[in-house]
């Protein structure tokens, strides 16, 4: 058993899920939460700090800024806290309750953004809120949306641990936040000798690949402003997921045991419209990255009551005796 010092030393990289009894897709699902911080962003945000440590940015009594939708923000709270810098989160009334006390136990500072700006949106009025938190505080912002480093973390970690598991991989499924898990596995296989084929799941709504911005009510997934580190040549397509698909996927598997995030939902569903529509007789070895557990969803997509009042009336024939069957129900 592993004994650790500090808690960014544990991080479980090599479990994965056969969705095959769930779904009859020939999929695995790459399981991303089995560390202290509970997501995928622990990589990122070591990465990141550690970077800025080396070069320089950070030093003893630096506190860091940063805007998180949530993950990221928990990650980079609880590593300030090992490591003894001040850290001050920007996040936007969707970020979930448990996530903003989670950075708060952690001794982070949270500001919550309430208002949208025209062009941007949550996410841009939380750029701009970080902008000014730094011209007056001076305060180190490692602005994971630019960051080469963000998609550094899983070229170096994540895309070869994949690669080892299944080198015969003929898909890969990512879903698109800043992008810097997409970009680094993406990178890394298109130098790969047997490069699989990179899927990026993106959520309605989103700006990331072009698309008008709508609605969006699952933190995560998905941005208002295009992220500066994306490179659209080492995606090979995109896919969009509804947040009521994202909403039954978690559903379908918390009914089997598996208590998944709205990312991770996103990311499933994509998958699986996608394996539907390009699959035939012949067996295809695919992958899904799951980027965190559900326990911090519980008041919203685990909810009815959030779900009713989130897509009702569009969605009014998944409800029946006041339950949510059909999301609860198989596709």
């Amino acid at each position: 058993m592993p004994i650790i010092s500090a808690p960014q030393e544990y991080n479980e990289d090599n479990l994965y899920v056969d969705l095959r009894p769930a779904f009859g897709q020939a999929l695995y699902l790459k399981c991303e939460a089995f560390n202290f911080a509970g997501s995928v962003k622990l990589k990122a945000a070591l990465e990141m700090i550690t970077s800025a440590e080396r070069r320089g940015l950070l030093t003893p009594g630096s506190t860091l800024v940063e805007s998180s939708s949530g993950n990221l923000g928990v990650a980079l709270s609880m590593i300030a806290a090992d490591r003894g810098y001040g850290f001050v989160c920007v996040t936007d009334a969707r970020c979930n309750e448990a996530t903003r006390r989670m950075m708060e136990a952690f001794g982070a500072r949270v500001h919550v953004v309430t208002e949208p700006i025209p062009d941007g949106g949550f996410l841009g009025a939380r750029i701009a809120h970080v902008r000014m938190l730094c011209a007056q505080n001076g305060f180190v912002w490692l602005n994971q949306y630019a960051n080469r480093d963000n998609w550094m973390a899983h070229y170096l970690t994540t895309a070869p641990a994949i690669a080892r598991q299944f080198p015969g991989i003929d898909v890969l499924f990512v879903g698109a936040g800043t992008t810097g898990t997409l970009m680094g596995c993406a990178r890394y296989f298109r130098t790969a000798r047997r490069a699989p084929r990179i899927v990026a799941v993106d959520v309605e709504g989103s700006v990331t690949f072009g698309r008008a911005p709508a609605r969006r009510l699952i933190p995560g997934l998905g941005t208002s402003v295009r992220p500066g580190i994306l490179n659209e040549s080492f995606v090979d397509e995109v896919v969009h997921v509804s947040e009521p698909d994202a909403v039954r996927r978690c559903r379908e598997l918390a009914g089997r045991g598996f208590l998944f995030g709205g990312s991770t939902g996103t990311v499933i569903a994509g998958a699986l419209a996608w394996l539907d529509a390009n699959t035939g007789t012949s067996p295809v070895t695919a992958v899904a990255i799951a980027p965190d557990f559900g326990e911090r969803y519980l008041a919203t997509v685990y909810d009815d009551a959030w779900v009713r009042e989130s897509y009702w009336p569009a969605y009014e024939p998944a409800y029946e005796d006041g339950r949510l069957s059909e999301l609860n129900a198989a596709h």
